[in-house]
């Protein structure tokens, strides 16, 4: 059993899954602690789906945010087949923090599209943290023209924090990328699959979160804003007290977008969160994908775009009375 770094909250998960390790080492058949094993698997069982069903808002960002969670390019690999990358926007350059490509699943051609917010600190750079640039958007919206021409289903993996802030990107036109990308992906006469596979903050994540079908990981996060930043305006700083507080009151997890009909699905991880078993993940993901292109293609003659509107102007509907 690999070991992963341990959250705050889970302490004791990592020295049960160990311990459990380190048995598992050194026991064979008959062993006089196999028993012991059997006991400690349960006992692990039990703890992970305690803890990992009533995590706070706070400890689900956490989770979204694990350093060994999966990412785009770890999707690309597992859940699809034959990833060829798209590269570059025909204006500025090519941002490594949306990655775009030409994948496959079967026989069913798709495009795909996603944050990428890197592993090592090279990478990380590269990749600005999952934060893209105006750049990024206007490649993303050149790769759905292109599977819009040629009948492609378009899928979206988000896990950033926002759009990148530099002074770069405001000058280039961040806001107006994002605001255009908006409109064409309203627009797409195509299927979109959208998914939330980690952090989905801001408008950096909603620049390629306009789908017929949007679903977020069991353990992952959408909101208008950080909980950081939630917590700068609100308190006027970002600590330990007020991040919690933020995390709650944005109702950011997948249950809370589920009953506000942010979202259509939620799909479950492995017990212990996506980061325990990619391959387990990525199957589940996959799933969903095959499922929704198959009810999304029965919609033609405009049909989709018209519900897609409809879907989008749904949300946020409320009613006023007068006492």
């Amino acid at each position: 059993m690999a070991k992963t770094i341990s959250l705050p909250f889970e302490n004791d998960i990592c020295e049960m899954e160990n311990l459990l390790s380190n048995l598992e080492t050194r026991s064979g058949k008959n062993h006089p602690a196999e028993e012991e094993i059997r006991r400690i698997r349960k006992e692990l069982v039990a703890l992970k789906r305690l803890r990992y069903g009533n995590l706070s808002a706070w400890e689900t960002v956490m989770v979204s945010r694990h350093s060994d969670r999966p990412q785009f390019m770890d999707y690309s690999r597992l859940a699809f087949e034959d990833f060829t990358e798209l590269h570059g926007d025909r204006a500025f350059g090519d941002d490594r923090a949306l990655r775009c490509g030409l994948v496959r699943i079967g026989e069913t051609k798709l495009m795909l599209m996603g944050h990428q917010k890197g592993k090592t600190l090279a990478e990380r750079r590269e990749c600005m943290y999952g934060c893209a640039h105006p750049e990024g958007y206007r490649k993303a919206i050149r790769c759905m023209k292109f599977a819009e021409k040629f009948k492609l289903p378009v899928v979206c993996l988000i896990d950033t924090p926002g759009a990148f802030p530099g002074i770069g990107s405001e000058e280039r036109g961040i806001a107006q990328l994002i605001a255009d990308a908006l409109k064409e992906m309203a627009l797409l006469d195509t299927p979109i699959i959208c998914v939330v596979i980690g952090e989905g903050g801001s408008g950096g994540a909603l620049g390629i979160g306009i789908g017929d079908r949007i679903a977020m990981l069991e353990h992952s996060y959408y909101s208008v804003i950080s909980p950081e930043g939630c917590a700068g305006i609100l308190w006027k700083t970002a600590n330990e007290e007020t991040k919690p507080k933020a995390a709650e009151a944005l109702r950011l997890t997948s249950k809370h977008c589920m009953k506000l009909r942010v979202i259509d699905e939620v799909l479950p991880e492995p017990l212990g969160g996506a980061h325990r078993d990619h391959k387990e993940m990525a199957g589940t993901m996959k799933a969903f994908i095959l499922r929704s292109i198959r009810e999304l293609k029965q919609l033609k003659g405009g049909l989709l775009v018209e519900k897609r509107y409809e879907k989008f102007r749904r949300m946020g509907e409320f009613l006023e009375t007068t006492v």
